[in-house]
């Protein structure tokens, strides 16, 4: 048998009642870890609503997720944490107590034949100048600096604010927009042309699982979805992506790619 490699992202743990959703991607992570030729968990992103670490202090909470996110990486499942819009502030402890490998950035890398560019997706494309001016304060080192000296309960109530706002935008179903206004396909547009070597262009942060052809080629944008409403992933197996769901209500297993005509070229 080959080896799988597993795609989730916006889990956004740590909402207002998000026990249900945290169990129920749990049970994901398990079916990883019962499956033997699980090799590597790429989380593209927003999998907490709020993250900040400390020297010493971490977010309460999570135990369930943060407990089996150790069991897969004891048994040598190689995990990718993608920092997010929400959990930007993911330092050294996933790397040093998990083994986990950190990105802030888009990254490109070659999987079973297949070469992905992955990233959240948040502060791509165009437009957004405000939340991209945004962003480059809270990655800033010395506005991270700051924040520290706030009190663990005031920075994280605050940042709570700020998170629930943010996602409040996003709140219910989520509609394609059209080829011309979803701003991630129209970065994977002209990042096609720089990198023409790359097959599949993977984010998150849309909150809107898609599986959409860029061109003839046969070279596609994958969104992830989000574990809002249901719950979606996706699994490369033998060169060959697909996007799935989790548990669904009508037994439905894989979401069928989507062939738009109308994409710009």
């Amino acid at each position: 048998m080959s080896a799988r490699i597993y795609f989730a992202s916006d889990i956004h743990l740590g909402v207002a009642n998000s026990a249900k959703r945290e169990r129920q991607f749990v049970r994901w992570l398990q079916t990883i870890l019962a499956d033997e030729e699980a090799e590597a968990l790429y989380l593209v992103g927003d999998i907490f609503d709020f993250w900040f670490e400390y020297k010493t202090v971490v977010p309460k909470g999570f135990l369930r997720s943060l407990g089996i996110l150790a069991q897969l990486a004891d048994r040598g499942v190689v995990l990718h944490l993608f920092t997010g819009n929400h959990d930007v502030w993911m330092f050294d402890y996933f790397e040093k107590e998990l083994g986990a490998k950190i990105h802030r950035d888009p990254i490109q890398v070659c999987l079973q034949g297949q070469n992905f560019l992955i990233g959240h997706g948040d502060g791509l494309g165009p437009g957004d100048h405000g939340y991209k001016f945004i962003k480059k304060i809270f990655r800033n080192s010395f506005c991270q600096w700051l924040f520290r000296w706030l009190h663990p309960d005031v920075g994280a109530a605050l940042a709570q604010f700020f998170s629930h706002s943010s996602r409040a935008a996003q709140d219910g179903p989520q509609k394609f927009l059209g080829s011309e206004k979803e701003w991630l396909i129209l970065y994977c547009q002209r990042k096609k042309e720089r990198c023409p070597t790359v097959d599949f262009f993977m984010f998150g942060h849309r909150h809107l699982a898609q599986d959409l052809r860029l061109d003839e080629s046969g070279r596609r944008y994958i969104n992830l979805g989000d574990w809002f409403s249901q719950p979606t992933f996706a699994r490369l197996e033998d060169g060959k992506l697909r996007l799935h769901y989790f548990e669904h209500p009508e037994g439905l297993d894989i979401l069928a790619e989507q062939n738009l005509a109308e994409l710009p070229t």
